[in-house]
């Protein structure tokens, strides 16, 4: 199994189900998209949602990603920066107690939070205040830190800061370690363009795009064209498709596609992503096939839309480390 160190914004989620799109519109959040917000804001939607019975749980792209697979039975490493409050101890104690080997920048800023709006058929819209999670600094990225793995994972929630990531990159190439990119946002793709597109041609390996970042990307709306023209920018690209399932493609290979079962109950897809990639890399670590990748993938996003939040019960987990078993 390669050795999986995620970095990314450590962040709590604060979720509420959302009957229309005032809250959304009132603070200019993108529907179905992430917008960072400032204190103030985040101060005002805290005592807004505060009757809407919200459930909290550990978030952050790569964070989610690496409890994932902590619950695959991966040991993975996380690196981000938490604040030395109440929201931080509750971020690291999970992670920890799931087997992540937490390596956890701590500083007096408050802990970051997701404030996660659920509304119809399990769409979510994020009003992100990064709080500490913003004072990760290139400085922090040493080949110490990133010593001792195999692949380092990262979202692109953290292009809010280029030198943070370009110190990744040239640090993971330095050591001769794959990089994976979770593109993140449709919006955040299509605000930092150009620089996606270095880094990708420059210094990535696997990138992991939805539909709509494949099309930001890309700037082709068919699905099979960006997830050609993505291959052509790096080594294996990976395009989900939702309910059409997803599909990859290694440099100058050949188009793999896996279906969707049909799941009557979406709630929430929250993490979606996130648990797909995990699911990917999981077997992908262990040398799987690209489609046994995409299986493993699907399942553990189909897992996850079905509950609020990030967390699934052991007996699900316990099913889909036997399937896992099956695909490597």
């Amino acid at each position: 199994m390669l050795r999986i160190l995620g970095i990314g914004n450590a962040l709590v989620d604060v979720s509420v189900f959302v009957h229309d799109d005032s809250i959304l519109e009132k603070h200019h959040l993108y529907k179905g998209g992430m917008t960072l917000i400032d204190e103030e804001t985040e101060k005002v939607i805290e005592q807004e949602i505060r009757g809407m019975n919200p459930q909290m749980s550990t978030g952050g792209s790569t964070g989610n990603a690496m409890m994932a697979l902590a619950s695959l039975g991966a040991r993975p490493t996380f690196v981000g920066r938490i604040g030395n409050d109440e929201l931080g101890r509750f971020f690291r104690d999970a992670g920890t107690r799931q087997g992540i080997c937490e390596k956890l920048i701590t500083c007096d800023e408050h802990t970051g939070v997701a404030n996660t709006f659920i509304s119809g058929y399990g769409e979510r819209s994020f009003g992100t205040h990064l709080g500490a999670a913003m004072g990760l600094k290139a400085d922090d990225i040493t080949e110490e830190l990133l010593g001792g793995c195999d692949l380092v994972h990262i979202e692109g929630y953290l292009v809010q800061n280029h030198e943070l990531m370009e110190k990744i990159c040239l640090t993971a190439r330095k050591l001769g370690l794959k990089l994976s990119l979770d593109l993140g946002s449709w919006n955040i793709v299509e605000e930092n363009l150009e620089f996606f597109h270095h880094i990708i041609r420059e210094y990535v390996n696997l990138v992991f795009a939805n539909r709509e970042e494949a099309t930001a990307l890309s700037g082709l709306q068919d699905a099979a064209q960006s997830l050609a023209y993505i291959a052509g920018m790096t080594d294996t690209a990976i395009v989900k498709m939702g309910k059409m399932g997803a599909s990859a493609m290694h440099r100058g290979g050949e188009r793999v596609v896996v279906p969707a079962n049909k799941i009557e109950n979406v709630i929430d897809t929250t993490a979606a992503g996130d648990y797909f990639a995990a699911g990917f890399l999981y077997a992908y670590g262990n040398g799987a096939a690209l489609e046994n990748c995409l299986d493993l993938g699907v399942v553990l996003s189909e897992s996850i839309i079905q509950v609020v939040g990030t967390r699934l019960s052991d007996e699900v987990w316990e099913a889909n480390r036997r399937l896992a078993d099956l695909k490597i």
